[in-house]
């Protein structure tokens, strides 16, 4: 095994070790430490099937999953959509332009965490809201395969409790993995040889998301998320870089 394999590996067993932790973040972590090794377009095509088990895993372990379908089903409908159009934009789109807007997501997710904004949606508010949210995490999801950043704030926005938080944004990104694949299908991103390495990814993930949920409530929660947001924000100004080189 080559040197970039085995990072490209490691890079897997991070973003699925800290998806078991906190519950979010493998496609926010692995998709710009992949993109560092390889083709990004690549890179997303393979992250999918690890994702899809990972957020399937999430989603049954979280009762109510009726209630939560019938809240945001408008929301996942433009979602779908939204991935349709944005993986037909990371077929046109150049790579180092790719590279810029996977960059400015990451730096966005951690200033929103680092800050800690307080926005705050009103209940009347979120039939009107989910359309446009929806396409827009479905968009960005297509193009950079990381919809969890508006999805985090919206979700927060709406003041929901941890477990019906984690249970809303694992569900979500559920259907638009589902959506996602069968976009990358359409466009004739899965190769059989990507799709092999989509297999590994997912065996070597596994391990370690499982050993993240085992070890969820064992680490300081705020300290490690600390590390995690400061480490994404040296990848994101250096993916950034790479964009504008």
């Amino acid at each position: 095994m080559g040197v970039p394999a085995g990072l490209s590996l490691l890079a897997v067993l991070l973003a699925s070790y800290v998806k078991g932790v906190i519950g979010f973040g493998f496609p926010t972590i692995a998709t710009p430490l992949l993109a560092l090794f390889v083709d990004l377009r690549t890179a997303i095509v393979v992250l999918i099937f690890p994702n899809i088990l990972m957020d399937g895993i999430q989603v049954l372990r979280k009762p109510g999953l009726v209630r939560t379908l019938r809240r945001h089903w408008i929301l996942y409908l433009f979602g779908i959509g939204g991935t349709f159009v944005g993986t037909q934009l990371l077929v046109w789109i150049s790579s180092p332009r790719l590279l810029l807007i996977l960059g400015a997501v990451v730096l966005l997710f951690v200033v929103v965490n680092v800050g800690r904004f307080s926005l705050r949606v009103r209940p009347d508010l979120e039939r009107y809201l989910s359309p446009p949210v929806g396409l827009l995490c479905g968009v960005l999801g297509g193009v950079t395969n990381v919809p969890g950043t508006p999805l985090a704030i919206y979700f927060y926005a709406l003041g929901m409790g941890k477990d019906e938080f984690i249970r809303s944004i694992a569900f979500s990104f559920l259907v638009y993995k589902v959506a996602q694949l069968a976009s990358v299908i359409y466009f004739g991103l899965l190769t059989w040889r990507v799709f092999g390495l989509s297999v590994l990814a997912t065996v070597v993930g596994l391990g370690a998301f499982w050993l993240g949920l085992k070890t969820q409530d064992r680490v300081d929660q705020v300290t490690f998320n600390r590390v995690v947001l400061g480490f994404l924000a040296l990848l994101a100004v250096w993916l950034v870089m790479r964009g504008l080189s």
